[in-house]
């Protein structure tokens, strides 16, 4: 094994103070875990390219949340510098005719014949199509002569008692009809009335707590901010990651965690934070994170763009306690 570079040794150890397997970063950084190993010890040779070593380390230091430009300039001497490399020029793989197989020129002539048996084989399917079309309008024919000569009185009473039949069964699918209809129509306005009354419920509690709840800010200093949220008997709290899989840390005063793990792309995680007085929510990869409070959005404390990671802490102290 290499022996560590100082860039290789702090990036592992940040990485592992932050509970992350090289795995795990390969799936947030989407770089192969073996061009991460190499970061690690130094050895950029098993890099594709000179000219990616900056663009990896740059994504790892993102993922776990180091100041990239700090990095760059504290470790200079570590980092080799851009430089561009020529492609490789890719290899012809177009045979010229002298390189196909000559066993092949056989299967050719066979193609020759192709056409011709088509041709027969429509012509044998169409023949076969008119056949059984013909025999169908014979038997049409006979049965319909058949139903001619037969005696008038029975046609009559075939027909009397096909009507009575149709008119029973009119009859009882109205009387089912209108049945289901009378049911699905008092369903429905059950369904109604319920949906209303729960949007009415939810409409007022959501006037009721908009005209209560505070949410501001108390204090800033490098990625971290602190929040007071009061005029509430809630505090729950919902964190969603909408572009990219990001490192989540979520614990109350005391420092017990809720959450520390990856939170994945399209995932939300909700908490109910009710009974502490005090959360402290560490996001690793701040781009695409959204945060609501009791249900309603509120803005990260810094851009996104110029500060990846952020520490948010939120102090809370209940409506009935003030």
């Amino acid at each position: 094994m290499l022996a560590l570079t100082e860039l290789g040794q702090r990036l592992r150890q940040e990485r592992e103070s932050k509970g992350l397997s090289l795995e795990d970063l390969q799936k947030l950084t989407k770089i192969q875990k073996r061009y991460l190993l190499g970061i690690e010890e130094g050895n950029y040779e098993v890099m594709p390219g000179k000219f990616y070593v900056r663009a990896f380390i740059k994504q790892y230091c993102e993922a776990i949340g180091l100041d990239t430009d700090a990095i760059f300039e504290e470790y200079k001497s570590d980092i080799p510098s851009t430089q561009t490399e020529d492609m490789p020029q890719q290899l012809s793989r177009v045979r010229s005719r002298k390189e196909i197989p000559q066993h092949t020129k056989g299967v050719s002539k066979a193609y020759d014949y192709l056409p011709t048996v088509l041709v027969v084989a429509g012509v044998v399917v169409v023949g076969i199509i008119i056949w059984v079309i013909a025999q169908n309008i014979v038997s049409d024919k006979n049965k319909e002569q058949a139903n001619q000569e037969a005696p008038n009185s029975e046609v009559q009473q075939s027909n009397t008692q096909e009507e009575t039949n149709e008119t029973t069964a009119k009859n009882d699918n109205s009387n089912s009809e209108d049945e289901q209809s009378a049911a699905d129509k008092k369903e429905q306005e059950k369904e109604k009335a319920a949906k209303e009354k729960a949007e009415k419920e939810k409409a007022e509690k959501e006037k009721k707590d908009s005209g209560k709840q505070e949410y501001k800010e108390v204090q800033k200093t490098g990625r971290s901010a602190t929040y007071a949220l009061s005029g509430t008997d809630a505090f729950n709290l919902e964190v969603t990651s909408t572009q990219a899989d990001t490192w989540l840390d979520v614990k109350n005063g005391k420092g017990n965690a809720f959450f520390s793990s990856i939170l994945k792309k399209g995932e939300t995680k909700e908490f109910d934070l009710t009974k502490e007085t005090e959360a402290r929510v560490n996001i690793g990869y701040s781009p695409g994170v959204e945060l609501k409070v009791n249900g309603k959005a509120v803005d990260l404390p810094f851009d996104s763009s110029k500060q990846v990671r952020q520490v948010v802490t939120i102090q809370y102290q209940p409506a009935e306690a003030q």
